[in-house]
């Protein structure tokens, strides 16, 4: 009865291997010599393991290394199929003998800040840049006259960060119709509290931050480590801390005894 049922359902298996395994039924003979090959081996750990291998395998062909190339393409930097495989198994198999983690993190950090060090360069040499001892660089847009924030007032602002290739990855815009956003002058990066407490209330800079200034080596968000920073910033106003009024004393007749 049940062999009938499964002849039964051939008309419904078929179509399921095909679009759930993308198995060409003119190879159904290898399909079935996988399947019996899985029943004599049993269904264990190793055999798992075996399959989970394949099925990653085909992940790896089909997307990761044809994205892989694509995004090394806005770099100018290629890679050749064994030579990404190479790397995928020598990552998997914690195999040092060809890239060690410290090669790979000194590689990024070369690729990374070095791509910022020539941004920095070369703006440097741009009408209007100042340039701070500390690498700091500075473009006034508009020339504020009100009072320079400490390092310890909380500023108003308007902002816009983006990378050197112009990919914003924030701004007041984004904070959900906020018109400014309000911030500790060194409550943030480095970069921001030394600009922040040169500039006059009313003023508007663009500001370039060198990664030492900024996140250093590491990750955040949408910020790769390494990176190099632009700003658009408006400082609108130093937000001043409310002065509580003393409670009036209570006034006392005087009681004749």
């Amino acid at each position: 009865f049940e062999l009938c049922s499964w002849y039964e359902c051939h008309s419904c298996l078929i179509p399921y291997i095909q679009q759930s395994f993308q198995v060409d039924t003119a190879y159904m003979e290898n399909f079935l010599r996988g399947y019996k090959d899985a029943l004599a081996m049993g269904i264990n750990p190793k055999t798992i393991a075996y399959s989970a291998g394949m099925e990653v395998a085909k992940l790896v062909e089909k997307r990761v290394y044809p994205g892989t190339k694509e995004e090394l393409k806005s770099t100018g930097d290629s890679i050749s199929h064994a030579m990404f495989q190479n790397g995928f198994i020598a990552a998997l198999a914690n195999d040092t003998t060809f890239f060690t983690s410290k090669a790979a993190a000194d590689f990024q950090k070369e690729a990374l800040a070095g791509a910022g060090e020539k941004f920095l360069a070369a703006n440097a040499k741009k009408p209007g840049v100042k340039v701070l001892p500390s690498g700091l660089q500075y473009k006034v847009i508009t020339e504020g006259h009100g009072e320079v924030p400490k390092a310890s007032d909380e500023v108003e602002v308007i902002y816009e960060g983006r990378l050197i290739d112009g990919t914003v990855f924030d701004a007041t815009s984004k904070h959900g119709g906020s018109k400014t956003d309000k911030f500790r002058a060194n409550g943030l990066i480095k970069g921001w509290t030394e600009a922040l407490t040169l500039m006059p209330v009313g003023s508007k800079w663009q500001v370039y931050i060198p990664y030492e200034l900024a996140y250093g080596e590491r990750q955040a968000g949408q910020i790769p480590p390494y990176s190099t920073l632009v700003f658009d910033l408006e400082l609108v106003s130093i937000v001043k801390p409310e002065v509580k009024a003393e409670p009036a004393g209570e006034l006392k007749e005087d009681v004749a005894v």
